[in-house]
């Protein structure tokens, strides 16, 4: 199967890439260098060239405190919007599947529930309206995968983890939010996901995320510092104190909730993520042998 991947050199594009070539499909990698998919003609010509078999579209503007500003929007807006219209237009016409990478961010953030696949949109920031519209394209062809994600790391780019790594190197008390709750997605594991998926024709809307439970950022921080320590004693040094998301205001709101709703993806046949502390030790382990 010829698989075209955007967003290559991002963290999930990198890690599709990867698990496509492990089970013997052709990817064709493309990030802005070789398709600058805000060029409707661009994206036209390259997809026409290329004939894929499917497209797994990772390529999104994900900058969102940037998104919030005004002379961003228009940008931000032709890449998440307009960019995935174009895709998913040559999706329909060459009768191929497309798989575009969403949000938890098109909800509102708030509540405790789980949020399910088919629960009403209603985005609280820039970002998370760019993704939401990006959607409604990509639902309205035949044959499509919507995967929502949320709290994403990858061995490929900057991530929660990556920061607190560094942080924990320099400073030996930290504060973290602990009333933002979700579940991390590590992309090695998304990236078997997303194969498995684009193999079959479950098409639909999916939540997926790592398994394990949920957390809250000050969860997560404590148990990065926990297993960290295992490679590097200075980490067991560093002191993590809750607080509340008052403490670190941001130019775009934060969700509260981010818990996923993933029992669709069992449903369907497909296996769930890893639980994320196992996740986090693949990556832990990863880094610190690099």
């Amino acid at each position: 199967m010829k698989v075209l991947v955007t967003g290559v050199k991002g963290q999930l594009g990198y890690d599709v890439v990867n698990e496509l070539n492990k089970r013997g499909h052709e990817p064709i990698g493309v990030d802005i260098e070789e398709l600058d998919i805000t060029d409707k003609i661009a994206v036209v010509q390259t997809m026409n060239n290329i004939k894929p078999d499917a497209v797994i579209h990772c390529a999104a503007w994900t900058a969102v405190d940037d998104a919030e500003d005004a002379d961003k929007y228009d940008k931000v807006m032709a890449v998440n919007v307009d960019g995935t219209s174009y895709i998913a237009k040559c999706c329909r016409e060459l009768d191929i599947p497309m798989v575009y990478i969403s949000t938890d961010y098109v909800f509102d953030g708030e509540g405790t529930k789980p949020w399910k696949t088919d629960d009403r949109r209603n985005p609280l920031n820039v970002y998370g309206e760019s993704k939401c519209r990006g959607e409604i394209y990509v639902e309205a062809l035949e044959k499509f995968f919507i995967v929502r994600i949320a709290w994403v790391f990858g061995i490929n780019g900057h991530n929660f983890i990556n920061t607190m790594l560094n942080l924990g190197l320099n400073h030996s008390e930290l504060t973290v939010v602990n009333d933002q709750i979700g579940t991390p997605t590590y992309t090695y594991d998304l990236a078997r996901l997303l194969v498995d998926m684009v193999e079959t024709e479950k098409y639909g809307i999916y939540h997926a995320t790592n398994e394990g439970g949920y957390i809250s950022w000050y969860d997560f921080a404590t148990e990065i510092f926990h297993q960290a320590a295992e490679y590097d004693e200075t980490y067991a040094k560093v002191k993590v104190s809750p607080v509340g998301s008052d403490a670190y205001p941001a130019k775009a709101k934060r969700p509260s909730n981010s818990r996923m709703d993933k029992s669709k993806l069992v449903d369907n046949g497909f296996t769930p993520l890893p639980e994320w502390k196992d996740a986090l030790a693949r990556y832990i382990k990863k880094k610190m042998e690099n």
